[in-house]
């Protein structure tokens, strides 16, 4: 009756319904399956252009108008960032200390070129601190802190657990905003006798630390903002899952995926040579 009334013959019709897919749609199934499997992967925070930059890592030859499409047709979404930036008073640089990095935050090799600075997270219990050191080579956390105070103890920490793996004769430049807790003695008597010149930026902008203030805009997007953390040690708990589970692996296989095309790319020079 259907065919009668579309003006259509059966044998079309039941020849259209087995018909099988063209390759398009059985592209576009298996993309959608995996476009599934990595937002729910990743807590449901991946958008598309992330999710572009995931597919192609991993062997999926596909552009970002495609994944976008799909991910809006079957109403898949990530959580945008929010681009607002806050400004913080800073004091008086120390005598003698530059900014080595002058936003080139570009490194050639690890443990060259490292970035450190201090967030906080809201709990029921009051304010929560982290500092963080990331390689700006690698992109991974090295070193972290958390305290419920705002001290230059807690950033001597998160940089004594940096330190832990860098071997002792290297020399690496970290770099930080002009906070209280970096421009205090303590802290600059830390850092010479540990062989690490410090760089700081000249004027209180966020733009001259973006790489820090990057991960934080990622991580509390990601993740901080999602949650109503009760007490401090909830918080703390959620935090290092983020960053030795979720962060710091997906950074490390980039890594090495770099070093392995670096070093396959270096034999194929010399062998042409």
């Amino acid at each position: 009756m259907m065919c009668k009334q579309l003006k259509v013959s059966t044998s079309g019709y039941y020849d259209w319904r087995n018909r099988e897919a063209c390759k398009t749609k059985q592209d576009n199934t298996i993309l959608l399956g995996k476009i599934k499997e990595i937002h729910d992967e990743s807590d449901g925070v991946i958008g598309s252009p992330r999710m572009t930059e995931k597919l192609n890592s991993i062997g999926y030859s596909c552009s970002p108008n495609r994944i976008a499409r799909l991910m809006k047709v079957n109403n898949i979404k990530g959580i945008p960032q929010n681009k607002k930036w806050l400004s913080k008073k800073s004091t008086a640089r120390p005598d003698g200390i530059i900014n080595h990095l002058n936003r080139d935050f570009n490194a050639q090799n690890v443990n060259t070129k490292w970035v450190t600075d201090i967030t906080y997270i809201k709990t029921a219990e009051g304010w929560l601190y982290l500092c963080v050191v990331i390689d700006l080579y690698s992109k991974v956390v090295i070193g972290w802190s958390m305290s419920q105070n705002q001290t230059t103890h807690l950033v001597i920490q998160a940089v004594l657990m940096a330190l832990w793996q860098k071997e002792k004769s290297e020399t690496v430049i970290l770099h930080s905003d002009r906070g209280s807790q970096f421009t205090s003695d303590d802290y600059q008597k830390f850092l010479f006798d540990n062989n690490v010149i410090s760089s700081m930026s000249a004027v209180g902008s966020c733009a001259d630390n973006a790489a820090c203030e990057g991960f934080f805009g990622v991580m509390k997007r990601e993740r901080v903002n999602r949650r109503n953390y009760k007490t401090r040690s909830q918080a703390r708990a959620d935090i290092f899952d983020y960053i030795e589970r979720f962060h710091n692996p997906v950074k490390k296989r980039k890594l090495e995926k770099k070093l392995n095309y670096e070093k396959h790319f270096s034999k194929m020079s010399v062998k042409s040579g």
